[in-house]
């Protein structure tokens, strides 16, 4: 039986328009009884492998619990703890090799381009990565012969929970990381008094020595790469215990709690990174909190987890015979073919919960890196860091759609951390003005393009996009004149210089540059080439930079010499091309792909998660996007059969071309991908999984993130300027209904429908300024009727701050 939220809409007339006068029982705005176990991820089984545990985090503590019975392991992060040192890696001068590489390449010799560039420009590559703190390790002797036993986690409340039985004795542990109070807070009771005992260990495999600082306090010291050239930054972490009953004495290097009634663990992490002895970091946050009690805890964490989470619900189509299933039973039902659209939802809140976990506002808070916050590796995949050409921008798609704009923060943060040594390459490098970053870097804020890689100086000028994006969803003038535009104004500085004029065509493009990590075959030529002209995602980026620091000024009332200049040279870009067979090219030339079925959608950009491209706004460039998608879609499935790729399984991927298909308005082809997101890219705890070749794959996060995104651009969009309604809803959630997703020009919007028709609307608007409304199906706003304008229905109207407007269907 399929369970759906009812909608009841009361209407009252205000002289400004129309409001919403109540909400009593609306299902718009509140979840059916009994919706919250919706909200749960749940298993009937301890986690044996990393991703099969849960995590919990509050932007710079993580923890992955694995809700062991004889022994509980919580594995252990904190998102300053990097290897490594800041360090000059700049060619210096390298800059005086442009003009001949970018001659090569316009000749077509791309193999002595790729060698000079190769020899001249890369500097050193580092060796740096993001590191595990540690462990906390429990140990419950004669829990071995436990029964009913469940492991969830709460997404609503923000809590990992494990509760079992031992003969008659009932047991259960709550974990959270408390943002108010960085701490993680681990709880243990039971339903019989004194029946509490176990050990507390703090553990790390290297770099790091254990102390019992008194009968109630353990501390681990270390240092990352201890003793290796590449050691970095120092770290504490300490667990307290607090006993209700009972008593708790040393045993090695462990604590041992006996016959407690309740016990209550607060565990404080820091590294030197920001400055100050962690030592005393930690102590002065648990003596901060020594006179909370753990409800007190609780409760605080509870207020602000709620204050972000609650914003946004969703409910799609739920099967009760799924739900009552254990999710990893659900996930495997998915992979054998079948569907679960309540599933799919929770997939998204989890996409939501992740990001407030992994990246919060806070002085010092780092973005949301490769894997969040969560890595158990000492020398994990890609290092763990900030890579600029599509992961760590995918990591913040979802942040201002789904009503999580504070999240944003630490990206632009980011930004402003690249400057100082983006300046430098920029100048030493490229020989050009501005700022400038490789497609990755560190905790220390490398900007060089190195060894073992290429040449692609536009990664920054990509995260610019999020500052402008910022701006659109909040109107927040102050933040678009303090920090985007500067920000803009310098990146697009290093662009005018970088762009050169192509002596076949007269146009600017960008170079020496490559489409991110694929490869391109010339002139009949076996040779595999990476480096060219004008590639396609450069010009992309370069004139949406341009674009939005001309807008940008305008609001801000400032023309100048920089306007000017970008203004002539936006003028002069060389556009997309589009290719004989009609499909968007993805470099200037027609090149054959060496890879047709390549993970990366480089040349797609202005569609997705770029603006520039629309169906409506420019048809003929999106029909050659969608020609150029179905061509990539086409080859990655055949690869995927024959078993020469296992390219559609990487999460990310699949994700970003379910928010490619959602912009063409094809929400069963997004759906689609959605589907093969669940089916073949997500581990047993919902994270996202890279496809490692004779093992199961590794986490990467970027895949929850793009799979959040896409299922909201599939229900609101808003890119063009209009809030488009369900503009690319799938049959397969033909009824439900989404609260609290925001629109761009300070809206958020309630929507709900039936038979995959619009039946209520709410916009909540932030700002005075106009709103457009675009819906499939006729609709009144007020007494405004829409009207038929390009395959759509439109109504336009002032609207106010603080006011709220209903939108009805039309008969």
């Amino acid at each position: 039986m399929l369970s759906f939220f009812r909608i009841l809409l009361i209407f009252r007339w205000h002289s400004r328009g129309p409001w919403l006068a109540a909400v009593g029982c609306l299902g718009l705005l509140t979840p059916s009884p009994g919706r919250s176990a919706d909200l749960r991820l749940w298993y009937a089984q301890p986690a044996v492998q990393w991703n099969e545990a849960l995590p919990v985090g509050n932007g710079r503590i993580g923890a992955m619990v694995f809700g062991g019975v004889v022994r509980e392991r919580l594995a252990l992060n904190e998102n300053s703890l990097w290897s490594g040192a800041p360090r000059a890696y700049d060619r210096v001068g390298a800059h005086r090799h442009l003009p001949e590489i970018r001659r090569l390449l316009f000749a077509g010799q791309y193999a002595e381009a790729e060698t000079l560039a190769n020899n001249e420009l890369l500097g050193e590559r580092p060796l740096e990565a993001y590191q595990p703190l540690g462990d906390l390790q429990l140990e419950f002797a004669g829990h071995d012969g436990a029964a009913e036993y469940r492991r969830e986690l709460d997404l609503d409340g923000g809590v990992a929970r494990v509760r079992y039985r031992v003969g008659r004795v009932n047991y259960s542990r709550e974990i959270f990381v408390n943002e108010p109070d960085q701490l993680l807070v681990v709880r243990l009771t039971c339903d019989r008094p004194g029946r509490i005992t176990f050990a507390v260990r703090l553990a790390r495999s290297e770099g790091a020595d254990v102390a019992i600082l008194d009968n109630h306090t353990l501390e681990l010291r270390g240092q990352a790469d201890r003793g290796k050239p590449s050691a970095g930054v120092k770290f504490v972490a300490q667990a307290r215990v607090i006993l209700a009953g009972g008593k708790v004495s040393r045993r090695d290097d462990a604590l041992q709690v006996e016959a407690a009634d309740s016990v209550t663990l607060l565990v404080p992490m820091r590294t030197d990174y920001h400055g100050g002895e962690p030592g005393e970091l930690a102590a002065r946050d648990l003596t901060a909190n020594r006179s909370r009690s753990f409800d007190q805890l609780a409760e605080r964490h509870r207020v602000e987890h709620h204050r972000l989470f609650q914003r946004v619900r969703l409910e799609l189509p739920a099967d009760e015979a799924l739900a009552v299933l254990p999710t990893d039973e659900r996930l495997r039902r998915v992979r054998a073919g079948g569907s679960d659209e309540a599933l799919m939802a929770l997939y998204f809140q989890y996409g939501r919960y992740l990001l407030m976990s992994s990246s919060r506002p806070g002085p010092g808070n780092l973005p949301a890196n490769l894997q969040g916050i969560w890595n158990e590796d000492l020398n994990p995949p890609w290092f763990s860091g900030w890579h600029l050409n599509i992961n760590v921008q995918m990591n913040y798609w979802p942040a201002e759609t789904a009503n999580l704009s504070e999240c944003h923060e630490p990206l632009f943060a980011l930004v402003e951390n690249l400057r100082a040594n983006g300046r430098k390459t920029a100048r030493e490098v490229y020989g050009a003005r501005g700022f400038v970053a490789a497609h990755r870097t560190t905790a220390w804020w490398f900007t060089s393009p190195a060894k073992g890689l290429t040449v692609w100086p536009t990664g920054l000028a990509w995260l610019c996009q999020h500052l402008w994006e910022h701006y659109r969803f909040t109107l927040d003038r102050t933040f678009l004149a303090e920090r985007g535009y500067p920000l803009m104004r310098e990146a697009a500085e290093f662009l005018l210089d970088w762009l050169v004029v192509d002596p076949a065509t007269g146009r600017l493009v960008s170079g020496p540059s490559h489409s991110p990590e694929n490869l391109f075959l010339a002139d009949g030529n076996s040779r595999r080439n990476s480096l060219s002209m004008g590639p396609s995602l450069d010009q992309q980026i370069a004139a949406e930079l341009f674009d939005h620091c001309l807008a940008a000024a305008r609001i801000l009332a400032i023309e100048d010499e920089f306007t000017r200049e970008v203004r002539a040279k936006r003028a002069q870009l060389a556009a997309t091309p589009i290719g004989a067979d009609g499909r968007l090219l993805e470099w200037a030339t027609p090149y054959t792909e060496s890879e047709p079925a390549h993970r990366h959608l480089s040349h797609l950009y202005a569609l997705y998660p770029g603006t520039d491209i629309t169906p409506r706004t420019t048809p003929d460039l999106a029909a050659a996007a969608r020609t150029a998608l179905d061509f990539r879609e086409t080859s990655t499935e055949a690869a995927r059969r024959s078993g020469t790729s296992a390219v559609s399984e990487i999460g990310w991927s699949v994700a970003w071309k379910a928010g490619l298909w959602a912009r063409l308005a094809d929400g069963e082809r997004a759906h689609q991908n959605l589907q093969a997101l669940l089916a073949r890219a997500t581990f047993p705890n919902l994270m996202d999984l890279y496809p490692v070749k004779d093992k199961p794959g590794v986490f990467q996060i970027d895949g929850n993130f793009g799979g959040t995104a896409a299922m909201v651009e599939m229900l609101l969009q808003s890119h063009t300027g209009d809030v488009h309604l369900l503009p690319a809803l799938p049959a397969a959630w033909r009824t439900g209904s989404a609260t609290g997703l925001r629109a761009r020009g300070g809206f958020t919007v309630d929507q709900s429908w039936r038979d995959g028709v619009l039946t209520g609307a709410v916009i909540h608007s932030a700002h005075d300024g106009v709103c457009t409304v675009r819906s499939a199906n006729s609709f009144r706003v007020g007494d405004q009727r829409s009207r038929s304008d390009g395959g759509t229905h439109m109504v336009t109207f002032a609207a106010k701050a603080g006011a709220r407007y209903e939108i009805s269907p039309a008969p």
